[in-house]
């Protein structure tokens, strides 16, 4: 029985804060043959693994990565406080230099990533500015990376440099972005399951595969791989990995 390969969301993010070395880890632990993460710029250019540029939701300070040097946010604790209380408070839970995934690849060569280029750094730092401060991190485990992002000139310029997979992410199911996805043929087409048609409208048929997100109930995830979806993105990797119907027989 075919089975779509399963993505963890940020990490292990249902039960460890989210983008943080802990939560990656214990992904790649649980089976996870693909994580995705985010990537925002300190103020002077580093790239870290951060969702929001707001920072209070992940670590209750009222503060704007954009502004904050790396010295700052290297010391910054990133446990989820809203979510998880003080469970990872003074363990070392901080935010991560985008170097801490390049190490956990190293030492999961099985394992692929999708790494997100975030649109408020894009706007701060620019495209050319941030893509190479990725990369160069990167490098070592590159044919290990997929760059992803909802900025279509990301893609081109990962299709130019012809130096690691891409995906897009859509902003919206519509036919002016299946003509975007024709012009862009990325490896991946990335979109909210919620988006697409729910009367089982055939999905736009391409060179990329469909990832669909953000998915933790694996009757869903199995009826959306029928339509087509190669892979699932979920913050509950252990929780879909349970379920027998969605093991697999190893990473590809």
């Amino acid at each position: 029985m075919s089975t779509p390969q399963l993505v963890a969301h940020r990490g292990y993010a249902a039960s460890y804060p989210e983008n943080t070395e802990l939560s990656l880890a214990k992904a790649i632990e649980h089976g996870a043959c693909f994580v995705e993460c985010d990537i925002q710029l300190s103020s002077d250019g580093v790239p870290v693994l951060f969702h929001d540029a707001a920072m209070e939701r992940t670590t209750g300070l009222k503060h704007n990565l954009l502004t904050c040097p790396y010295e700052t946010l290297k010391k910054t604790e990133a446990c989820e406080p809203a979510r998880f209380g003080d469970r990872f408070v003074g363990k070392g839970v901080v935010i991560p230099h985008l170097s801490v995934l390049a190490d956990l690849l190293k030492k999961a060569p099985r394992v692929s990533a999708f790494v997100e280029l975030k649109d408020e750094s894009l706007q701060k730092h620019g495209l050319e500015t941030m893509l190479n401060a990725v990369l160069s991190v990167l490098q070592p485990v590159l044919k290990q990376c997929c760059m992803i992002a909802y900025d279509a000139e990301v893609i081109r310029a990962v299709k130019k440099r012809n130096r690691s997979r891409s995906g897009w992410i859509l902003k919206s199911w519509s036919e002016a972005s299946h003509q975007e996805a024709k012009a862009l043929s990325p490896d991946f087409l990335i979109c909210n399951h919620t988006k697409i048609p729910s009367d089982l409208t055939p999905l736009w048929a391409g060179p990329w595969q469909w990832c669909f997100y953000e998915i933790t109930d694996p009757d869903l995830a199995l009826l959306l791989h029928s339509r087509g979806a190669g892979l699932i993105e979920t913050m509950d990797i252990e929780k879909m990995l349970s379920d027998p119907r969605l093991r697999t027989g190893g990473c590809f």
